[in-house]
């Protein structure tokens, strides 16, 4: 733009050239620091205004604990956070897995303690058969006591005694896998039991299988499986099948 300006200075008329102000640069942004957190990721600004107001929605809680620590500090403190936590959930995890194992195996116990109950009210009709004493065992509960040593061989006759009037044994003395299953299946949960009880069972039978006196085998089968079943943590407790041995 030329003009004359000749009218306000006195002198000659001169050239001018106007230069409209030049428009400010926009501030640079302020620089940002990136910090990963979990699954999250925050971006907050390095330096806050002293009269800024907290925004709890954009800042995770272990971010704004230590926004005004050192940048090696701040990653020092949110490893450590995170160490923890996993270390708690794994804990916790362990926990309820170790409670889950506690329950499966006191639902077993408390199904052979229906087994053990029902299966010994035949006891007093195989007493005379297999000259089975109430000296040598009172009642069938006490198979499952520690200080009951399973060594008669008139326990063997009256278990044998026991098994055929339900149907558990073949005619050579052997368990008879379906029929133990079956009789299993038929107690409440008796389904967590029955395989393993009749897996015990027949591992025992073999052996033993060589023997020739049947009393004698089965008393020997009988004692195998006490001892495995206790290994295994499904024995019940005496007082368990007393509780349930009204019902039978």
């Amino acid at each position: 733009m030329t003009e004359h300006w000749s009218w306000l200075t006195g002198s000659g008329a001169a050239e001018y050239t106007y230069s409209p102000p030049t428009r400010p640069s926009r501030p640079p942004h302020r620089p940002l620091v990136k910090l990963a957190t979990s699954a999250h990721l925050h971006t907050i600004a390095r330096h806050m205004p002293s009269d800024a107001k907290p925004r709890p929605w954009l800042l995770h809680d272990s971010v704004a604990s230590v926004l005004s620590a050192k940048p090696a500090r701040v990653m020092s403190q949110l490893i450590e956070s995170h160490l923890r936590a996993l270390f708690c959930n794994g804990y916790c995890l362990l926990l309820a897995v170790a409670a889950t194992l506690a329950s499966s195996v006191r639902g077993t116990a408390e199904v052979m303690s229906h087994v053990t109950a029902h299966f010994g009210k035949a006891l007093e009709e195989c007493r005379e058969e297999s000259g089975l004493s109430p000296e040598i065992m009172e009642e069938f509960k006490h198979f499952w006591s520690e200080n009951f040593e399973i060594v008669h061989r008139e326990l063997g006759c009256a278990i044998i005694c026991m098994s055929n009037k339900f149907s558990l044994m073949q005619d050579d003395a052997r368990m008879h896998h379906v029929n133990m299953d079956d009789y299993i299946k038929t107690f409440p949960n008796g389904e967590v039991l029955s395989a393993k009880m009749v897996d015990l069972i027949h591992n025992c039978e073999k052996q033993y299988d060589d023997m020739t006196d049947d009393c004698e085998r089965v008393v020997k089968v009988a004692a195998c499986f006490k001892t495995d079943a206790k290994k295994e943590g499904i024995a019940p407790e005496v007082t368990m099948i007393e509780a349930v041995m009204e019902k039978y």
